[in-house]
């Protein structure tokens, strides 16, 4: 969990969970309830796995339709906006442990390098939409996660970056060209290492998506955190962590250089 956040995403879980149980309990769809709660089916689902608070009348109208007397009710007082999805709670556990963070990314700036204000539009990009606000604790949740970079002992973090995720222009060309020059800045760190994978590359080995890579001295721990359109998952055992920390090493190796990443940031910000 993220220490620095307010909320509490695991009384978010556990409300998921228990509307579940009273839902299959009685034989209620999430179509049906949406219908009666005013939501959708996927946004139903979403408070199901915690990933949003549910709003308006929907817990007092899911509680009386589910029969669940009153007890939808006494959990849903403990869930407030913590910015921190349930799913994400136990990356943020182990990147909280972590010495080392690795990362390759495609399509955007990941949100360890991003500013608050291209945060917001990558927030206010959500589908569903996320409502007004529950964007502000999301992007305040981001940003207490950055302190990472300065924490004792310093961790090592490294990315590799495809060129076009620094040139997608989300929340406008200035939002993006700040958060380009934020990017450099923290390439400066000693503990942080960027790196730009150009175009025309006629051999690529992240083709089958963005990951991260953590490791701690927990027991030489070593972990995958992999995220998909619908599910996230880590891998911990071999053969299969070998082969994606593998396919780091092989994307480093053909990425631009730190130094000429920085140019390359810096260029592309230029020309905004």
């Amino acid at each position: 969990m993220n220490k620095g956040s307010s909320g509490s995403p695991g009384a978010a879980k556990a409300f998921g969970r228990l509307l579940r149980f009273y839902r299959e309990r009685a034989k209620v769809s999430q179509d049906a309830l949406g219908r009666e709660t005013g939501y959708s089916k996927s946004q139903v689902a979403m408070i199901e796995r915690g990933q949003r608070k549910a709003k308006g009348n929907f817990v007092d109208i899911a509680d009386e339709m589910l029969g669940a007397q009153g007890a939808l009710l006494e959990i849903a007082d403990e869930v407030t906006e913590s910015g921190v999805a349930a799913w994400f709670e136990d990356y943020l556990e182990e990147e909280l442990k972590a010495t080392a963070i690795h990362k390759y990314e495609n399509h955007l700036v990941p949100g360890l390098l991003q500013t608050p204000d291209y945060a917001r539009a990558v927030f206010e990009s959500a589908v569903p939409a996320l409502d007004d606000d529950e964007i502000g604790p999301h992007v305040a949740a981001r940003m207490e996660r950055q302190k990472l970079f300065f924490r004792t002992p310093a961790p090592l973090v490294t990315f590799v970056l495809e060129k076009a995720a620094l040139t997608k222009p989300l929340g406008g060309k200035e939002v993006l060209r700040k958060c380009l020059l934020h990017v450099r800045d923290r390439a400066n760190l000693r503990n942080v290492t960027i790196q730009v994978m150009p175009d025309g590359r006629e051999t690529h080995a992240g083709l089958s998506g963005p990951f991260t890579l953590l490791e701690s001295d927990e027991g030489r721990k070593q972990l995958v955190y992999v995220e998909g359109q619908v599910g996230r998952y880590f891998l911990s055992e071999q053969p299969d962590m070998g082969v994606v920390f593998a396919r780091y090493s092989m994307l480093r190796a053909q990425a631009l250089t730190p130094e000429d990443s920085v140019r390359l940031i810096e260029q592309v910000a230029r020309e905004l």
